[in-house]
């Protein structure tokens, strides 16, 4: 069992997606159980299925001086960044503690392997890319993490996570141990996934992909809806931010049950919750609310519901927001962390919108509708394919 961590604060963050741009546009949706699904306009080929599709991504060009890394994952990331001031913040923290002392470690399960497909559909006779897109960074797995770094400034460590819906999870865990062994002061941890036909196509081959809007946890569900999303935060010690938000604890645990079913029973997911609670001191019937991984898929909804039926009290509350953006893949662990956040500072329980007629394996503490009630302890969950999960728990600075 893991010991007690030291918490740290999240002096700053903010989250782009189908909802709008920025933490209000969340709060506003979240609030008023408004979601941001739409029939798919996206794909180069019809599919019938609805997205969470982010306006204004194809009007954000890249600063000239950025352009190699010009692509949509990219343009993307470069208009998560400039909301909510974070891009100030993350300068601010260059400033106080020097570039090569502020980590970046970001998520992405597709990077920008959009660009790779458009260069694939116009090769020429020799079988080359379009010139514009013969640009070796924007085709490989470390183009988000690259861009960012280069776009901040920043020398310390820079990392990708590529774990699938856990990505954007498991960096807070691997920033948490950068800092508390003093190999960087702060980092900018955080995922970006964009819509791409391989995604799309790829989801539906599964027969994942529901025709509908997504309904996670209803009992009528048939799968999940994709979207997109741009998200950051910056981690410090507590000192250098007492009044923020601060990360308690995470866990982490790989089940290897099947590539793309979680195990029956729900071991990692599980394993994962118990050590977030541990390295939090935390016990189960302190929390207040669960952001639940919840994609709407028939397994991981029955095994996620049934795990929170026998590990937390009725008192709990417990939703999916997914049914607002999409999954967002890579960017799903910092966009539903960034909801857990919100639920602390607003005192709200997003509703599990989509579902009317909740699954036989969901207790009483799933919330259909947004509740006003007091949140001091929030977590949030993340499952990955082939087992790969994360759990992430927050708390109020006071808490």
């Amino acid at each position: 069992m893991p010991v007690p961590i030291q918490p740290l604060a999240v002096s700053a963050y903010t989250v782009t997606s189908a909802l709008g741009h920025g933490l209000e546009s969340h709060l506003a949706a979240l609030s008023s159980a408004r979601g941001g699904l739409r029939e798919n306009d996206f794909s180069s080929a019809p599919l019938a299925c609805w997205i969470g599709r982010v306006d204004g991504v194809e009007g954000a060009p890249l600063p000239p001086a950025h352009a190699v890394w010009e692509c949509r994952n990219n343009r993307l990331a470069w208009l998560g960044l400039r909301q909510d001031h974070f891009l100030e913040h993350a300068l601010d923290a260059r400033q106080r503690y020097g570039a090569a002392r502020v980590a970046v470690v970001l998520g992405t399960s597709t990077a920008s392997i959009g660009a790779t497909e458009e260069g694939y559909r116009q090769l020429d006779a020799q079988g080359l890319m379009p010139p514009e897109l013969r640009r070796p960074p924007i085709h490989a797995p470390h183009s988000l993490a690259g861009f960012v770094a280069e776009a901040l400034g920043l020398e310390g460590p820079c990392l990708t996570v590529s774990t699938a819906c856990s990505s954007s999870a498991k960096v807070f865990a691997a920033a948490e141990r950068l800092i508390r062994l003093g190999l960087v002061d702060a980092a900018v941890v955080g995922g970006v996934d964009t819509l791409c036909d391989s995604v799309l196509f790829g989801f539906n081959a599964l027969e994942l992909v529901s025709p509908e809007p997504c309904r996670p946890f209803d009992r009528e569900r048939h799968g999940i809806s994709i979207g997109e999303a741009a998200g950051f935060a910056l981690l410090e010690r507590v000192s250098a931010a007492p009044e923020a938000t601060r990360l308690l604890g995470y866990g982490e645990a790989s089940d290897a049950h099947h590539m793309s079913t979680p195990h029956p029973e729900g071991l990692g997911a599980e394993l994962a919750l118990r050590d977030a609670l541990a390295r939090a001191g935390l016990r189960a019937d302190q929390v207040d609310y669960i952001n639940l991984h919840g994609t709407a898929s028939q397994k991981n909804d029955e095994v996620e519901a049934a795990l929170v039926s026998r590990a937390f009290p009725a008192s709990t509350r417990a939703s999916s927001t997914k049914g607002f953006t999409g999954h967002t893949l890579g960017a799903a662990g910092i966009l539903e962390a960034a909801v857990a956040m919100l639920a602390i500072r607003h005192d709200l329980v997003p509703g599990n919108l989509g579902c009317t007629r909740p699954d036989d394996a969901c207790g009483p503490q799933l919330a259909l509708v947004p509740e006003q009630r007091r949140v001091n302890i929030a977590l949030s969950n993340s499952f990955g394919f082939g087992g790969n999960n994360a759990c992430l728990a927050f708390g109020r600075a006071a808490a």
